[in-house]
């Protein structure tokens, strides 16, 4: 059974027999996307973990696309009705929605098991267990220990639009040069499977010799990676024309 946002009000609490339970077949996996509280964020999905494998994309309460105004929402949708549905529940509504693109890429949406949305954006829980890590939605049923443990709780990122499957790396880059700039860095990806855009990796003072590290949620799963593209900017113009490069930059993928 796939519980696509599990209804909160009058169900959140309450006994098994009354609500979707993993009791309820031999394998459930939930995903929650609009697990706010009912008042008085008007949260329309459950928060707690209910099967064995309950799914907390964006951390489960706020959508990445959902605080368009309504005329945005009409206008992208192509249709009255399906805008002002999606304008009152578009949280709650995402949760088919990523369950159908979950259909169309079955390597994507992998839920990396974690304490809480906060420690999964740290990165602490990357990259997945040598058991891997199960992929939200229509695949879910594909992971080798799914009704294994008692409740596992997993988080990750999605798109804003379709299509919403995002796949997360880890890059890290030292920085070479003669002194520090203040600046960013940009990082872009190529490989086997495709390019990603240019994803910040950091913003600040660009200190040679210094390390940076972050996570991008890339829109393609690039594959085997044949090369990287490193960008470094002034925040300001400087005539003195300072210099950096990339000593090293190393990409992992989240899944191996």
């Amino acid at each position: 059974l796939s519980g696509l946002d599990p209804a909160q009000p009058y169900f959140q609490g309450t006994p098994t027999e009354v609500r979707l339970d993993k009791s309820d077949a031999e394998f459930v996996d939930v995903i929650h996307t609009d697990s706010a509280p009912t008042i008085p964020y008007l949260g329309f999905g459950m928060s707690t973990a209910i099967g064995h494998l309950d799914f907390y994309p964006n951390g489960g309460k706020q959508m990445p696309g959902c605080g368009k105004n309504l005329i945005s929402e009409i206008i992208d949708l192509n249709g009255i009705w399906e805008g002002l549905r999606d304008f009152v529940a578009c949280n709650h509504l995402r949760s088919y929605k990523y369950y159908s693109d979950s259909i169309i890429y079955p390597d994507g949406f992998l839920g990396y098991s974690c304490a809480s949305y906060n420690v999964f954006e740290t990165g602490s829980c990357f990259p997945c267990p040598q058991g891997g890590c199960p992929n939200m939605g229509h695949f879910a049923d594909k992971f080798k220990g799914k009704s294994q443990s008692d409740f596992l709780k997993l988080y990750l990122n999605t798109g804003e639009a379709e299509d919403f499957a995002l796949w997360r790396y880890k890059v890290t880059v030292t920085l070479s040069g003669k002194r520090k700039v203040r600046g960013y860095v940009n990082i872009a990806l190529y490989g086997s499977g495709g390019n990603t855009r240019q994803h910040q990796i950091f913003k600040g003072t660009l200190q040679p010799d210094n390390t940076y590290t972050n996570f991008i949620d890339a829109e393609v799963n690039i594959g085997t990676v044949t090369k990287v593209k490193f960008l470094w900017n002034n925040n300001w113009i400087n005539p003195t024309l300072p210099k950096l490069g990339a000593a090293t930059v190393t990409v992992q993928s989240g899944e191996d």
